[in-house]
């Protein structure tokens, strides 16, 4: 009896202690501790802690009680919500490399897609078209909608999070192909039922890219109604401008109204003044919006944070000889009389097109970095000059030539801004930012081409070289246009923000350090100074290395709705 008496005290004892206890319980996964807390408001920073539990912001504050699985002291440190890219063509790179390695390690957890085109909605022709376009990536397509893309990514395992508009150009293919007419009224509704699918799918809206063929010879009166369908879905029209150069002010007035008519917000797609003789015309623009916002419309733009744009040759040449797509195209220059009057119009300002070549200035200011082709690959990061040198023959020959030769459009660096006018855009309050361009790492496939440094370097440059070194604007008012902002903007659910309740994207970084270590010599360079970063509560950047974490998902628009037939 007095066995058992002892045991059970013995026994209340134990449970007393265990009771009183001083040894917290991990009741988090993470705990980010001690940072300066950026909570994408643009609100000052605050000293605290950020707990995670599972994919989601659980507590922000004052947590000296609270223990995690996982500790990371963050003194000295900025933390913040993670970063959005609102224009990513990192499509195909995170086919081949899906930890999307130069822009996690800038702190990007979501890349936004569909720039004009987007990977779905494709018919077998399409299919067909896009496998023959490939270079260094090749891949199977096996989805057709542009929701089965997004979940083919997340499917094979991607760090950052996707999401996409959905391409007014691809639509317009779908329907139409490559000529140059306007649609039927037949073919406009398919066009505007395909949009809202894809609407219904999750995209964010429809995008446009109205200076390239075949986006070029569609009319205002389709675009809006194309995005009349993706504002009744509450979703955005988004926009590369008719023109950035000569009839910049005219095709900003383009845009603003497609907003007014389809009744949707609006955004232009990197927002700059291209060409010496345009730059003047930016303040002008930036009034035109201003006045638009006023006026109760809601406009916003993006840009990146270099002077050069990248794109191809196809900029360089009228739209006119690429109708009916690249094979119509490289045939019409292999003719004597159309090779003659191309060059004629390369040479020769105009209002008619987007000429990037003559906007440049000079061949000296057109470097080529992308080829398809094995035998052009040894040109890689040459002038168009420089390799017009070499073969004896004119610049604008020999960009028909490479175009010919190379089976593509060929990848091409512009040097067209000025630095005034990138320090001006960075100070306006409705500007988020974007890379135009894929998420590269210097190794494999990817060292096959030169990419723009802004691949490897546009987000730490911006806080960087502009918020610590330059004081252009604050830091969390950057942080807010990387995060808060473009996340309200598309109407994003739970993301853009340290919140409690909110998907746990978070980064963690050194404001001192940060910086964009790339150039065009050598693009190939991560940038310093991110330390930590977080997709969906998973890490996937451990003390500036990339632990190999695919927790990415499909980010859907407002339009969504679950369970819709794919």
């Amino acid at each position: 009896m007095n066995r058992i008496v002892n045991r059970f005290v013995v026994f209340a004892v134990i449970v007393s202690l265990a009771g009183c206890s001083t040894v917290p319980v991990a009741k988090y996964d993470v705990i980010i501790r001690n940072g300066s807390i950026y909570d994408g408001s643009g609100s000052p920073p605050f000293t605290g802690d950020v707990a995670l539990r599972g994919d989601t912001i659980v507590a922000i504050g004052k947590l000296r009680e609270a223990r995690g699985k996982t500790e990371i002291d963050a003194t000295g440190l900025a933390v913040a919500p993670g970063f959005i890219n609102m224009l990513s063509w990192a499509t195909e790179s995170l086919i081949r490399d899906g930890r999307s390695q130069s822009d996690i390690r800038q702190g990007v957890t979501l890349e936004i897609f569909g720039e004009g085109e987007s990977m779905g909605p494709l018919n077998g022709r399409m299919k067909k078209e896009m496998v023959e376009a490939q270079g260094d990536i090749k891949y199977r397509i096996g989805w057709s909608t542009l929701d089965e893309y997004l979940e083919y990514l997340v499917r094979r395992g991607v760090s950052p999070n996707v999401a996409s508009f959905v391409g007014a150009t691809t639509v317009r293919v779908h329907e139409i192909g490559y000529q140059d007419r306007a649609p039927t009224a037949e073919e406009l509704e398919r066009m505007r039922k395909l949009v809202r699918q894809a609407m219904e799918q999750g995209a964010l809206g429809v995008g446009s890219s109205l200076i390239y063929a075949p986006a070029f010879y569609a009319k205002t009166d389709e675009l809006i109604a194309l995005a009349k369908v993706a504002g009744e879905y509450g979703g955005m029209y988004i926009s590369h401008l008719r023109s950035e150069g000569n009839r910049f002010l005219e095709a900003l007035d383009e845009l603003i109204a497609i907003a007014r008519e389809a009744g949707c917000s609006a955004e232009v797609y990197h927002l700059k003044a291209a060409g010496a003789s345009n730059w003047s015309k930016l303040d002008s623009a930036i009034q035109k919006i201003e006045a638009a916002r006023t006026a109760g419309l809601k406009i916003t733009a993006d840009m990146y944070t270099y002077t050069a744009g990248a794109t191809g040759l196809d900029a360089a040449m009228p739209p006119w000889v690429q109708e009916g797509g690249y094979n119509a195209w490289a045939g019409r220059l292999k003719d004597p009389v159309v090779r003659e009057r191309v060059k004629m119009e390369m040479s020769t300002p105009t209002d008619a097109w987007e000429n990037l070549y003559l906007a440049a200035g000079s061949p000296e200011k057109v470097l080529l970095v992308g080829f398809k082709s094995e035998a052009l690959k040894p040109l890689t990061g040459k002038t168009l000059a420089e390799v017009a040198a070499l073969r004896g023959k004119s610049p604008e020959e020999t960009a028909m030539d490479l175009v010919i030769e190379d089976g593509s459009r060929v990848g091409t660096v512009y040097f067209l801004m000025s630095e005034e006018n990138i320090r001006k855009q960075l100070k306006l309050p409705w500007v988020s930012f974007d890379s135009d361009a894929a998420s590269l790492a210097p190794e494999g496939v990817f060292l096959k081409s030169n990419p723009h440094p802004r691949a490897y370097g546009n987000f730490a440059r911006l806080l960087g070289k502009y918020v610590r070194d330059e004081r252009i604007i604050p830091l969390e008012e950057a942080v807010r246009r990387l995060s808060g902002f473009p996340a309200e903007n598309l109407k994003i659910d739970r993301r853009g923000f340290l919140r409690e309740g909110y998907f746990a994207d978070v980064v963690v970084f050194d404001p001192s350090k940060i910086k964009d270590t790339a150039s065009y010599d050598q693009p190939h360079r991560y940038s310093a100074g991110m330390i930590d970063v977080f997709v969906n509560g998973t890490q996937v950047l451990k003390q500036g290395e990339h632990t190999n974490a695919k927790p990415g998902r499909v980010v859907r628009g407002p339009g969504w709705i679950k369970g819709v037939s794919r």
